[in-house]
């Protein structure tokens, strides 16, 4: 078992999925770290938030924190991290986040096959021979139907390039601020540059104090 303490958090991962590179990962503190800054910054109580891979649920607790657990909806398509998720938050005095198993996507389909990878945050709905543990499948949630019923303030995004799917069209006004890690290697130049244009379109711009590396954020533009 590996346990650590982030941001006064405290986070615990299974010896049986913890493997040295995620347990050096966390024990050096640099688990998520600009994901977690960028949230903190973000995220006011009441905000309603909605979180797509929950991994670990280091970052389900920052929000479950800061907004009230009752304002999370976290979605992780890979089993194995739900009772985790679900126990972290319990040892954090964070329990009430609505926490649903599935893959998101924006197609009609009852079940999609999910590619789990050999650490759990290396999950997938994109094959990548090297790092595939197994095929699984598991439910289809459709993006826009949560967004829809969750009416989020705040997105955060980290599906390992399934993100490509979910900027087909404009996202809604009740969407203040977004949080994306991009995967690069997973898609082209071209679906980072739709990722942009769709949030720009969508009254959302490039958020300077939330952005780092792959780590993007966005916010409403302003009326002047």
């Amino acid at each position: 078992m590996v346990a650590v303490t982030l941001n006064d958090l405290e986070m615990v991962l299974p010896d049986e999925i913890a493997s040295k590179k995620v347990a050096a990962k966390l024990q050096e503190g640099g688990y998520e770290g600009f994901e977690a800054k960028a949230a903190m910054r973000r995220i006011k109580p009441g905000h309603r938030v909605l979180e797509l891979g929950g991994g670990l649920g280091y970052i389900t607790s920052i929000c479950a924190r800061a907004a009230g657990p009752e304002n999370v909806m976290t979605v992780e398509a890979n089993p194995t991290m739900i009772p985790v998720i679900e126990a972290n938050l319990a040892r954090n005095n964070l329990s009430g986040v609505r926490l649903l198993h599935g893959a998101i996507t924006d197609s009609d389909g009852e079940n999609i096959p999910f590619h789990a990878g050999k650490a759990f945050w290396g999950g997938s709905l994109r094959p990548d021979p090297k790092r595939i543990v197994e095929m699984i499948d598991v439910p289809q949630l459709r993006f826009s139907d949560l967004m829809a019923e969750h009416r989020p303030h705040v997105v955060i995004m980290d599906i390992e390039g399934g993100e490509e799917a979910l900027f087909d069209h404009p996202w809604p006004r009740h969407v203040r601020a977004v949080l994306i890690e991009l995967h690069p290697s997973k898609y082209s130049d071209a679906v980072i540059a739709r990722i942009f244009d769709c949030l720009r379109e969508s009254g959302l711009i490039y958020d300077t104090d939330t952005s780092h590396g792959r780590v993007v954020g966005f916010k409403r533009l302003r009326a002047e």
